[in-house]
């Protein structure tokens, strides 16, 4: 077997990357013909590649690196669980107190009721652990019709069978049969893609009231719940009109239907808040939760359950779980995360600090000409390119072509976003610096100037047609 390290050739560890490692969400072959790139090290809100290459992590890892990299901290608190009970798990009425102290400190954080904790491994795992819980507790209050979940096109609830089909990515539902029966989507409040000639206060409340439409066209005793994110992360960072959500929140309330806030990016200080359920003023039953829970540290996922639900689930033997949940080594690290994002004020800092800053400074992107909107909440923000921003108008290529150009200018002037379609996201460790915010928006300006000339080389900048 042969010993491998960041002293490896970057060539033959792309060359072994190609051979046997599999990637997510990826086109292997074409990977394998380009060569992956290889991340050796990382500190604070930089990572390190192979080739000695610095880039400014404007991503956070995959939205969940909070604290930043290189925090001794976690790595000790793995290192003295997995001394002590590196595992057991909390079948067979067993629990360990890695996992009773993490429940009680995420019941201390969370608002209202919402004082219950299943763990799972991701946020994947947790909303298929929402799926069931919803359909168990309507059947156990003698009501076993309310079977169906709405959720919103362009939503993402993760990437299993179930958790797949509360989402609404289309390309995903092309492939494994998805979506599975009892699922049905709404519309997305995409105001810059979709609005039309509406204010974006109109298209706000348009879209909240489709949620009424479909509840009365299947039926108010067959709908379970809602399902959302409270600003939609892996769809585009699509925040949604001002008017959206207070209007969702009336449609629930009025049908007594249950809401589920996918927080598994927007929670732990990413909106300037502990959750952006918070954020966005509205009061779930249920709160996904993963990522940031644990900066990424260790894989780690939950829910977070309101006293209703949890009484009427407690009631019975809910037959669900995982080998890992509450795993006691991860549950150590996102005690201790919390503890560093607590006591060294993370959260605050995001929301009277760096975020303002950080809009400021992100937002006269929207100066430079490709750009039509820059829209950020606490450290989450997009911006949406155009070749003519005037009619918000996408471009006539397919969607992603001059995001994706965008994204490899970033990498070369190393800078990470992600595009999702044609609009660059970012989503930075909270702990980000204001100078490292100027250098973020500095790679970023550069990579627009240099998209713009190979999008014109290339004849790209021609308009569609508005949806």
């Amino acid at each position: 077997m042969s010993v491998l390290s960041p002293n490896t050739p970057t060539a033959e560890l792309q060359r072994i990357d190609a051979a046997h490692h599999m990637h997510p969400f990826t086109h292997n072959q074409g990977l394998a013909d380009k060569g992956a790139r290889v991340i050796t090290r990382a500190n604070g809100c930089w990572l390190t590649d192979s080739n000695g290459n610095r880039m400014l992590d404007g991503m956070a890892g995959l939205w969940c690196v909070n604290v930043g990299y290189g925090r001794t901290e976690l790595a000790d608190a793995a290192h003295r669980q997995m001394l002590e009970l590196p595992f057991y798990n909390t079948f067979f009425q067993t629990t360990h107190i890695p996992a009773l102290a993490l429940a009680q400190r995420l019941a201390e954080l969370a608002p209202g009721d919402l004082n219950h904790v299943f763990f799972a491994g991701s946020g994947s795992e947790a909303n298929d652990t929402n799926l069931r819980m919803v359909r168990t507790y309507w059947s156990e209050k003698g009501q076993p019709e309310r079977q169906i979940i709405i959720s919103r096109w362009n939503g993402y609830h993760g990437s299993t069978v179930g958790s797949g089909s509360l989402g609404g990515m289309k390309g995903m539902h092309e492939q494994g049969g998805m979506p599975i029966p009892g699922i049905h989507h709404i519309n997305q409040p995409n105001w810059w893609l979709e609005g039309g000639d509406m204010t974006p206060e109109e298209f706000g409340l348009a879209r909240a009231r489709e949620l009424e439409e479909a509840i009365e066209e299947l039926g108010p005793d067959k709908v379970a719940a809602f399902i959302a994110e409270p600003i939609q992360g892996a769809g585009g960072v699509i925040i949604p009109p001002e008017t959206y959500w207070p209007e969702i929140q009336r449609i629930v309330d009025k049908y007594g239907i249950l809401l589920i806030a996918d927080e598994v990016i927007c929670a732990f200080g990413r909106t300037g808040n502990w959750f952006g359920s918070q954020t966005m003023g509205i009061r779930p039953h249920i709160m996904t939760i993963a990522k940031g829970l644990s900066s990424g540290y260790q894989p780690i996922g939950g829910s977070i359950v309101c006293d209703e639900v949890a009484e009427v689930i407690d009631a019975t033997e809910f037959n669900h779980g995982y080998t890992y949940s509450g795993h006691p080594v991860a549950c150590a690290v996102a005690l201790e995360n919390l503890r560093i994002l607590d006591e060294e004020g993370i959260v605050t800092r995001v929301r009277e600090e760096t975020a303002p800053y950080l809009k400021e400074r992100f937002e006269t992107l929207t100066d430079h000409p490709m750009v039509g909107e820059a829209k950020i909440v606490g450290m989450m923000g997009s911006i949406a390119l155009t070749p003519d921003k005037a009619a918000r108008a996408p471009f006539a290529s397919d969607a992603g072509t001059v995001g994706y150009l965008c994204r490899e200018r970033c990498f070369n002037n190393n800078l990470v976003m992600r595009h999702v379609y044609d609009r660059m996201i970012i989503s930075p460790p909270l702990i980000i610096s204001r100078e490292e915010i100027d250098t973020l928006i500095e790679r970023a300006w550069q990579s627009l100037d240099e998209t713009m000339a190979e999008a014109k080389a290339q004849g790209l900048m021609k308009a569609g047609k508005r949806g």
